[in-house]
């Protein structure tokens, strides 16, 4: 058998004092690299020593992905106000610098927070999540200027953006954010890696829920108040129907018009909002047999709860009003 010559000691070299001490010299030094190598525990007293990892995020369902994968090891900030949306909201310069100082930035991808190709962000640190999949974006249609808030007039992008509203698509994002926490800091890949599976199974389930809840609304049309919900729309086969509007906001004569044409043509029961509706757009829906139910896409940080059981009790909704 072929050995290598220096890894090879004759045997006859062992009968001398100085060929003993060279043994016992690599054996221990071989044992000492393994010991470094492989204790868990020396990993996790070096990870903890570093400090947590800084991770910037653009939104919501970003943080919570962020906060379940990297646990103890990572300290997330999402500085959006809760009272604008994330995607068109835009940091000023001492928050952008915050951005600058972090040790990655998760982006959301499919054109989402603009503001990012604008400013001066290291590109090492930015992290696509949804690098993986962008030839299953959504494109949008029939663009119409509207406001959210506090965040001013703006238009959506020419892609859909909302792609956590797909449960799968979101279990992708996770991958990509577990990936590059294992980059930076890979001394705490174990964690990483079991904080992601935890994760994945929880949106498994929430994609088997999401499924039953529409499967009870087969055959029913849908209107959604606000044109975010394509990636949802998509992945459960729902005949859906988009406005642009707000719930804050009652609707005029000429759109109330509009709406009682588009009844005639798409009969649907329920129409979904992102925030509960004013009274009166709840009585004016009533009266047409159009009944208002709440579905969150949770692209801020939510009153109570966080991402998952705001999406539970979205489900809980939609599953209390089949008719």
């Amino acid at each position: 058998m072929k050995r290598d010559r220096w890894l090879y000691l004759r045997l006859e070299q062992f009968n001398r004092p100085a060929g003993l001490v060279l043994l016992a010299m690599l054996v221990a030094g071989l044992w000492a690299c393994s010991e470094e190598v492989t204790s868990p525990a020396k990993q996790a007293a070096t990870s903890a020593a570093k400090g947590p990892l800084s991770v910037y995020v653009v939104n919501y369902p970003l943080r919570y992905f962020s906060e379940r994968i990297g646990g103890e090891h990572v300290r997330e900030t999402f500085p959006a106000p809760a009272d604008v949306d994330p995607a068109f909201w835009e940091p000023d310069v001492e928050q952008i610098a915050a951005y600058q100082q972090a040790d990655l930035i998760l982006l959301n991808g499919a054109s989402y927070a603009k503001w990012v190709q604008r400013a001066a962000l290291p590109e090492s640190r930015l992290v696509d999540t949804s690098i993986g999949f962008t030839d299953r974006y959504l494109s949008l249609e029939d663009q119409v200027t509207h406001s959210h808030g506090t965040g001013g007039e703006h238009r959506h992008g020419e892609v859909a953006f909302t792609t956590w509203l797909d449960p799968q698509q979101a279990i992708e994002q996770a991958a990509v954010i577990r990936d590059a926490l294992i980059r930076v800091r890979s001394d705490a890949k174990a964690a990483f890696q079991q904080g992601f599976a935890s994760l994945q199974k929880d949106l498994q389930e929430l994609d088997g829920q999401l499924a039953a809840a529409f499967a009870q609304h087969k055959g029913q049309p849908l209107l959604f108040s606000h044109p975010v919900y394509q990636y949802l729309i998509r992945r459960y086969a729902i005949d859906g129907y988009e406005l642009h509007w707000e719930p804050d906001s009652m609707p005029g004569p000429d759109e109330w018009g509009e709406f009682d044409e588009l009844l005639e043509e798409f009969p649907a029961r329920w129409m979904l909002w992102e925030g509960v509706p004013r009274p009166e757009i709840v009585a004016a829906l009533d009266q047409r047999g159009v009944e208002a139910l709440v579905f969150e896409p949770v692209a801020n940080q939510p009153a109570d709860g966080d991402y998952l059981s705001v999406m539970r009790e979205n489900i809980a909704r939609l599953s209390d009003r089949r008719r």
